[in-house]
């Protein structure tokens, strides 16, 4: 009787073909199985030419081909049928809950599984729901401890309800916010309403760090909340010139606010929170964004720059997409690659550098027109502004998304009295507001 015949968990092969690296996948995806190369699929032993060209192709793909890495799980055997030799690959089922062809990445034409005696690809849903589990089993925020035992999430708890979500009993269970032991991890710790985890802004006087102008430190509670914060501070820190004479007007930035934003969140989605917080600097003529950990495992610097999404940290990122922060489709990278090149991107072992320059003819208008940010009363424009103006004016400054009632708490004012203020200054043209009434932001013109 002929011991070798297709089903479930046996494919034969003629010869070998590069298809083979889908038929591995797609047994480490299921239950396992052997594929048996030197027989044809009507039983017939044809045998193996080259038996160790054969060998050694069938080796590099095991390692080089699949991810992760499947040598534990998959190992060859030679054996002799008629005179002829076959080359058997026994492959078990995976101890990772998905593997994939890395040249498809994590997609359903990378992802197969085996159903019967063929291959199919895995649909969008499966492969999200293993894919997340997978790195839940082993992502190295979620194990390691929080150096802080009494943690709350006030904010974060706002941040979900403010979304339409739910929020129960199995609020920490739900975010893996403890490890295996019941202890809060680093995951909880980024997220708890006080950390001890510094996120710091720094600007310079010049091209160099050889004079420091300011310093913000941002951190010390919730990551989303931190992040908001920088975000403000680089939209206001953005200037804006406006031709008005062109209809429609034309703004000109200083920088491409949509790709600093997409810098600053890889940067707190990818970085290695083990080693140490990203860091945000802004000089005379760049910004540079910087996260520590390099290009996650098994990442290449060609993926990275396709926008290829394989994120260092899973459950943070799981985060920020239900709180619509980031996209999952990787368009981040890409986005800044369209408007600035690839060069800005510098890519080490130990940590990835996003440099964003500064729009020359913005350069050259501050150069002649005084320093990034002019004093309204100094230069006379008071005589549009009343005091209550002016405040408002300048609270909008450092926190641009705020809302009227956020200012008028901030600053001791009536909220009909900042609602008049704010049309004041829109009248006069020292405002703008960008984007909905609920999302928006104010920018200022003068």
């Amino acid at each position: 009787m002929n011991q070798y015949i297709e089903s479930e968990t046996m494919e034969l092969k003629e010869k070998f073909s590069t298809s083979i690296v889908k038929e591995i996948v797609s047994f480490l995806n299921t239950e396992g199985g052997i594929i048996v190369v030197g027989i044809k699929d009507n039983g017939e032993i044809v045998g193996v030419n080259r038996l160790d060209d054969t060998l050694r192709k069938i080796s590099d793909v095991i390692t080089m081909q699949i991810e992760p890495n499947p040598q534990e799980e998959v190992y060859t055997e030679v054996k002799f049928e008629k005179g002829m030799p076959l080359i058997l690959i026994h492959i078990q089922k995976g101890t990772k809950n998905i593997y994939c062809q890395k040249k498809y990445g994590f997609s359903s034409s990378g992802c197969t599984i085996r159903l019967g005696s063929t291959c199919k690809e895995m649909t969008a849903e499966q492969i999200r729901i293993r894919y997340e589990k997978n790195f839940v089993d082993s992502e190295y925020m979620l194990k390691k401890k929080s150096n802080i035992c009494d943690l709350s999430f006030r904010e974060l708890k706002i941040y979900y309800s403010e979304k339409g979500f739910h929020v129960n009993d199995h609020f920490e269970t739900n975010l893996n916010l403890k490890n295996e032991k019941g202890e809060y991890n680093l995951l909880a710790e980024l997220l708890a309403d006080r950390n001890m985890i510094p996120f710091i802004f720094v600007k310079f006087e010049s091209t160099n760090k050889a004079s420091l102008s300011e310093r913000y430190d941002f951190g010390y509670g919730c990551i989303l909340t931190s992040y908001t914060k920088i975000r403000n501070k680089l939209i206001s820190e953005n200037i804006c010139r406006s031709n008005t004479l062109m209809r429609p007007r034309i703004d000109q930035y200083l920088y491409d606010m949509d790709c600093v934003n997409e810098a600053l969140l890889n940067a707190i989605v990818h970085n290695d929170w083990t080693i140490s917080e990203p860091q945000i600097s802004m000089f005379d003529n760049r910004i540079e964004i910087l996260s520590h950990g390099g290009l996650p495992a098994g990442m290449t610097k060609k993926a990275f720059f396709e926008g290829v999404s394989k994120p260092r940290n899973t459950t943070l990122m799981r985060i920020f997409l239900s709180l619509d922060l980031v996209e999952h489709t990787g368009h981040g990278v890409p986005v800044i690659v369209k408007k600035y090149g690839d060069k800005v991107f510098e890519i080490e072992e130990t940590y990835i550098k996003c440099t964003i320059p500064f729009d020359d003819g913005i350069m050259k208008y501050r150069i002649h027109n005084g320093p990034l940010y002019r004093n309204y009363v100094d230069e006379g424009l008071n005589r549009y502004l009343k005091p209550s103006d002016q405040k408002v004016l300048s609270y909008i400054l450092t926190c641009p998304d705020a809302t009227a009632s956020q200012i008028a708490k901030e600053n001791n004012l009536g909220q009909r009295t900042v609602e008049r203020s704010i049309a004041n200054l829109k009248n006069n043209g020292f405002i703008e507001r960008m984007g909905s009434k609920r999302k928006g932001y104010w920018v200022v013109r003068k």
